[in-house]
């Protein structure tokens, strides 16, 4: 599937149903520009298998910064000492599908020029949403978009939400898991920090992410 959203020269945001692959002749000229490939896993299914811990992690967060504004307990998701049960209806599918979407536009809004740029996408794959973009974007603003639905859709929305007494168990179970889906975000964010040095720039092939100095 490919769709195009605007017409080149308002905008060319392309959908796409599979990440894009690497580009050998690309590589070789982003190697010999002195770009450095990041170590990263070479798959989605890599990731998530290695961002489990992060994800364990980012649920206790969640849960911690729920509980500041509204109690939550095992058993506003169906689960108790001696059973469990799980009823899903079309709304709640519908919230899950909703929650995908914004969390990739939260993460497109914060790549520069994201409406005019040729090598921004949006896609689905088997394993959940992805934005891509082989802009060239500096560290700082990389940590921005890596990081953003995380922030807005865990941390903060939560607090809101609370604060306004509209935080159901519907929302706190949308609001959890968004947390741990943002495992792959935040094992992407580790890498950025610990091998991309200040004052430089990123930008992808593929699954192959590259910095360079600035």
């Amino acid at each position: 599937m490919k769709l195009i959203l605007w017409q080149k020269g308002v905008g060319n945001i392309k959908v796409k149903n599979n990440m894009p692959k690497a580009d050998k002749e690309k590589h070789l000229a982003l190697v010999k520009e002195q770009w450095v490939q990041l170590k990263e896993p070479k798959s989605i299914g890599s990731a998530i298998l290695i961002s489990v811990p992060i994800m364990i992690l980012n649920a206790i967060i969640t849960v911690s910064i729920i509980n500041i504004v509204s109690p939550i307990s095992l058993k506003e998701f169906g689960l108790s000492e001696n059973s469990f049960s799980i009823n899903i209806n079309g709304f709640q599918i519908l919230g899950i599908f909703l929650t995908l979407i914004i969390h990739e536009f939260i993460h497109l809004i914060f790549i520069p020029n994201f409406i005019k740029s040729d090598e921004t996408f949006i896609g689905l794959t088997p394993f959940g949403g992805y934005v891509y973009s082989e802009e060239v974007i500096a560290k700082s603003r990389y940590i921005l978009i890596t990081i953003a639905p995380f922030i807005v859709i865990s941390i903060i929305l939560p607090l809101i939400l609370g604060v306004l007494g509209l935080l159901s168990p519907s929302m706190k179970f949308l609001i959890l898991l968004n947390s741990m889906g943002a495992s792959v975000d935040i094992l992407n964010l580790i890498n950025v920090l610990f091998q991309v040095p200040s004052s430089s720039n990123l930008t992808s092939c593929g699954m192959n992410t590259y910095w360079k100095k600035i």
